[in-house]
C-alpha cells in the first residue's frame, strides 16, 4: 500500500492493488476533507479515498477491519445499493492507515446521557462531533460502530459516483444527465445503449463530483437483506491472508519471552544454550524480555524458552486475593462517577423488602484465536508493518516512533484478523516486531506470539466488584442503589494510545450500571476507580460485560424478593422506561414460551442490557443431564433500528453470547508471585460445539437511530446464564466462573 503523504485530493492508490486507469469516487461531506491517501500513477485519479472504478469494476477501500463480523461484505452493499452494481461486482482492500479514514462513530458515545434517551437533535450534535475523529486521526475499529460509521457516508459514496459517471455520458453525448439511469454497472442511454463505467472512468476524472440525493428505502435492493459473505469463500479455501499468513522473500522468524510480572524488566538473562542451537541466527534483548530469530517460527519459540532470565518483580499485588482486596479499597475513596441520581436513594421506603448483595468477576483474557504477531521490514527510512491491527494509524505511529521514523515513513498493511476484540486495538505486538525488525535491517521478520506469551501478556479485562442495595414494594422495585470498584479500561488504554488519561466521569467504566432501561424512581449508581496497575483494556462490550452480570443478577434477585416472575418484573421496568428494551423481552418471552414455570431438571433465566445503542434480551436454558449441568437452548432478541444485513447482525449475536458464555462458564486469569496462571485453552477454556446451546436469534427493527451490532449480543449472557442455574438448582452465583460453583459439562 502507499505511504501516507500530504498529497492532493485527486489522487490515486497503486501498489499491492496493481489498479491500472481507474477512478474512484465518493462523497467526503466536512467542511475541510482529510488528505486523500490514495497515490496516483500515470493515467490514474481519484476522486475520494472510498470507491474506484477501473476495468475490473468496483474497489471499495473500506477503513474497518475484518475480523469475522462482516463488515467486508456489508460495507460492500452499502455502496453497490447506490452505485446500481452487484455485490459480487465489488472487490474490498483494507484502506491504508490515514486520516481520511476516520470513524465518524466513536465521539458520539462520549455525549453525556444515557444512550437511549438520545433524541434527533442529540443525534445530530453526535453526527458533528464525529468529525473530531478526523482531528484526532482516529481511523479504527470497535465499539460495535462500523455500519453507524458507514451506513450514511458509503452510501453517499456510491450515489456520487452513480451521478458523475452519469454526467460523463451526459456530455459525452451531448444530453442532459436526467435522461440517463444506471443498472448492472453500466450507464443506460435514452436509446437503451448500456456504456460500462469502466468505459467513462477516465471522462468522470475530469469532472466535479456530483452530490447526489440518497435513494429511498423502497428502492433498496440490497441493504435489510441478507447476502453472501464477501470473505467466505477465501476462508473456506485458506486463501484468506491473516496476519500470521504473511509471507516474503528471505523472511525471518522470531519468537519472544516478556517478563510475566507485566510492566517490570529483566535483572538479566544468559542466552548460551539458546544461540547455540542449529538455525538460531540472533538473540535480541528486547528491554523487558528477550526475542530469538530463527529460520523457522517452532525453532525460534524453542530456543527462547532455553534462555535463562532473571526477572523483576510485579509493580503490582503479587497474588489474586490481594488484587480483590486492592480493588475494594476504592469503594472508601469518592466515586469517579454518579451517572445516574434519580429520586433519593438514600431513603428507606416504608413497606419495602430491602436486600443487599456483593458480587466479583475476574480478570479476562481475550483469547483470540489467532494469537498476536506481525511482520515487519525496516529499510533505511522506510517501515513496512503486515499485521491484523484495529487502529491503523495509532499503529503506525507508534511503530514509526520505534523504529526512529516520521508516521509518514512507516506503512501499515491490514490483514485479516483472526479474532480482534478489543486487543488488536492495542499496538505493543507490532512495536515488538518492529523492534525485532530494528535488529535485522533489510530483512522481513515475522514475530509470532506463543499462545502462553499471549495469554499472560494480554490487556485484560479488569477484575470488578459491585455492591447492591435494592428494596422492592407490593411487586415492583421502588430502589436501586449500586457501586462498581474496577481499573479503568479508558484510562489506560488512552496513557498508552494517545499519551494521555481523560478527566471527568469515565462513562465507559459505569456502562451498563447507570443506564440500564429500567423505570425504577430511587435509582443511583457509582463507580469507583481503583488504581491496580495490572495492564488492562477494551475486552469484548468493555464496562457492560461485567456491569450487566452485576445489574441483571441484582434485578433477578430483588424480583424473587418481590414474588413476581423475573420475566414480567423486568417488562413491568422497561415498558415505563424504554419500549424498545420493552420489545426485545417481549420477543424473547414469546419465542422460548417463558411461562414462569419449568419442569423438573430444567431452568431457565432471562436478562436484558442496552450496550452500543442496541438492546439485547437473552433466554438460556440448563439441563441437567448424566450428573452434570448443560446449556441447552438460548433465546435471542435485539433492536439496533436498521439491520444492514440480517443474517450477519444474527451471527454476531450468535457469536457475542457464546463468547459471553464462555467467560461466565470458564474465563479466568488469577496470578501468582506476580504473573498470570492461565497459559492456554486447557486452564482458559471455552464453549464447545457439544456444549454450545441451541439458538434463535430474532433482530427487530423499531428503533429510530442504528445501534451496533459485534459486542451487544455478550453482556446479557453471563447473568441470564446465572439465573437460569439458580431457576434449576436454588443457589445463587454472585461470583464467575460459574465452573467453580456447578459442575457444567465439558
Amino acid at each position: 500500500m502507499a505511504s501516507i503523504a500530504k498529497i492532493a485530493r485527486r489522487t490515486f492508490l497503486i501498489g499491492s492493488a496493481a489498479i491500472v486507469g481507474g477512478v474512484a469516487f465518493g462523497a467526503y461531506y466536512v467542511s475541510r476533507p482529510a488528505p486523500n491517501p490514495l497515490k496516483p500513477g500515470e493515467g490514474e485519479a481519484a476522486l475520494n479515498p472510498f470507491v474506484l472504478i477501473d476495468q475490473n469494476g468496483v474497489t471499495l477501500f473500506a477503513p474497518r477491519a475484518e475480523m469475522g463480523q462482516g463488515v467486508k461484505t456489508s460495507w460492500a452493499a452499502l455502496i453497490a445499493e447506490e452505485l446500481d452494481v452487484e455485490l459480487d461486482q465489488v472487490r474490498v482492500l483494507h484502506g491504508p492507515a490515514a486520516k481520511a479514514y476516520y470513524n465518524s462513530a466513536f465521539m458520539a458515545d462520549a455525549l453525556p446521557g444515557k444512550g437511549y434517551d438520545t433524541s434527533n437533535f442529540k443525534h445530530s450534535i453526535g453526527e458533528a462531533l464525529g468529525h473530531l475523529g478526523k482531528v484526532l486521526s482516529l481511523h479504527g475499529t470497535g465499539g460495535s460502530t462500523s455500519m453507524k460509521d458507514g451506513f450514511k457516508r458509503m452510501r453517499l459514496a456510491g450515489a456520487s459516483a452513480r451521478e458523475t459517471l452519469k454526467q460523463a455520458a451526459a456530455e459525452r453525448l451531448g444530453l442532459s444527465r436526467s435522461q440517463f439511469s444506471t443498472a448492472n454497472g453500466a450507464v443506460i442511454a435514452p436509446d437503451g445503449t448500456a456504456i460500462p463505467y469502466a468505459d467513462l472512468a477516465m471522462e468522470a476524472a475530469k469532472l466535479e463530483p456530483v452530490e447526489a440525493d440518497l435513494r429511498r428505502k423502497s428502492a433498496w435492493r440490497l441493504i435489510g437483506k441478507s447476502q453472501p459473505r464477501l470473505d467466505m469463500v477465501e476462508k473456506a479455501t485458506g486463501t484468506a491472508e491473516f496476519g500470521i499468513d504473511v509471507r516474503l522473500p528471505g523472511m525471518k522468524f522470531a519468537a519472544l519471552r516478556m517478563n510475566p510480572r507485566q510492566g517490570s524488566g529483566m535483572k538479566g538473562f544468559d542466552a548460551s544454550a539458546a544461540s547455540a542451537m542449529p538455525g538460531v541466527e540472533k538473540v535480541i534483548d528486547m528491554g523487558a524480555g528477550v526475542a530469538v530469530v530463527a529460520s523457522n517460527t517452532w525453532l525460534a519459540m524453542q530456543a527462547v524458552e532455553a534462555i535463562e532470565v532473571e526477572w523483576e518483580d510485579a509493580p503490582y499485588p503479587p497474588e489474586t486475593d490481594q488484587v480483590f482486596a486492592r480493588i475494594a479499597e476504592a469503594f472508601d475513596d469518592e466515586p469517579n462517577s454518579v451517572m445516574r441520581d434519580d429520586g433519593n436513594a438514600d431513603q428507606r421506603p416504608e413497606g419495602a423488602t430491602e436486600l443487599t448483595a456483593e458480587y466479583q468477576v475476574p480478570y479476562l483474557a481475550h483469547a483470540t484465536m489467532e494469537p498476536m504477531n506481525a511482520t515487519a521490514l525496516l529499510e533505511r527510512d522506510k517501515l513496512t508493518v503486515w499485521c491484523g491491527n484495529q487502529m491503523p494509524t495509532f499503529t503506525q505511529s507508534k511503530c514509526a516512533a520505534e523504529a526512529g521514523l516520521e508516521s509518514e515513513q512507516a506503512d501499515i498493511r491490514t490483514t485479516y484478523l483472526g479474532g480482534g476484540f478489543g486487543r488488536r486495538v492495542e499496538f505493543d505486538y507490532a512495536v515488538l516486531a518492529t523492534r525485532v525488525a530494528k535488529a535485522m535491517p533489510g530483512v522481513p521478520v515475522q514475530l509470532t506470539w506463543s499462545r502462553e506469551e499471549d495469554m499472560r501478556h494480554d490487556m485484560y479485562r479488569p477484575g470488578a466488584m459491585a455492591r447492591m442495595r435494592g428494596a422492592v414494594k407490593d411487586g415492583q422495585a421502588v430502589l436501586l442503589d449500586g457501586k462498581v470498584a474496577a481499573a479503568s479500561p479508558t484510562h489506560q488504554a488512552m496513557q498508552r494510545l494517545a499519551g494521555f488519561t481523560p478527566s471527568g466521569p469515565d462513562k465507559v467504566h459505569v456502562e451498563g450500571f447507570f443506564n440500564p432501561p429500567y423505570a425504577i424512581p430511587n435509582f443511583r449508581m457509582a463507580g469507583h476507580l481503583s488504581d491496580v496497575q495490572i495492564p488492562i483494556g477494551f475486552w469484548r462490550s468493555v464496562g457492560n460485560s461485567f456491569n450487566a452480570f452485576f445489574v441483571e443478577s441484582f434485578i433477578d434477585e430483588m424480583a424473587h424478593a418481590a414474588s413476581t416472575d423475573p420475566m414480567d418484573f423486568r417488562l413491568g421496568l422497561a415498558r415505563q422506561e424504554w419500549a424498545p428494551a420493552a420489545g426485545v423481552l417481549e420477543a424473547v418471552k414469546e419465542m422460548s414460551g417463558w411461562t414462569g414455570q419449568t419442569p423438573e431438571g430444567t431452568g431457565r433465566g432471562v436478562a436484558m442490557c442496552y450496550s452500543f445503542g442496541t438492546p439485547v434480551a437473552e433466554v438460556i436454558e440448563v439441563v441437567e443431564e448424566e450428573g452434570s449441568i448443560r446449556i441447552a437452548k438460548a433465546w435471542i432478541a435485539c433492536d439496533m433500528g436498521q439491520a444492514v444485513d440480517p443474517e450477519i447482525v444474527k451471527a454476531q449475536m450468535f457469536g457475542g453470547m457464546a463468547y459471553g458464555l464462555s467467560a461466565a462458564c470458564f474465563g479466568e486469569i488469577t496470578f501468582s508471585d506476580g504473573a498470570a496462571e492461565q497459559g492456554n485453552f486447557p486452564d482458559y477454556d471455552a464453549l464447545r460445539m457439544h456444549t454450545m446451546p441451541e439458538t434463535e436469534v430474532q433482530v427487530l427493527e423499531t428503533q429510530a437511530h442504528m445501534g451496533g451490532a459485534g459486542e451487544p449480543g455478550t453482556p446479557p449472557a453471563a447473568p441470564a446464564l446465572a439465573n437460569a442455574l439458580f431457576d434449576l438448582t436454588g443457589k445463587r452465583a454472585r461470583q464467575l466462573p460459574l465452573m467453580h460453583m456447578f459442575d457444567l459439562l465439558i
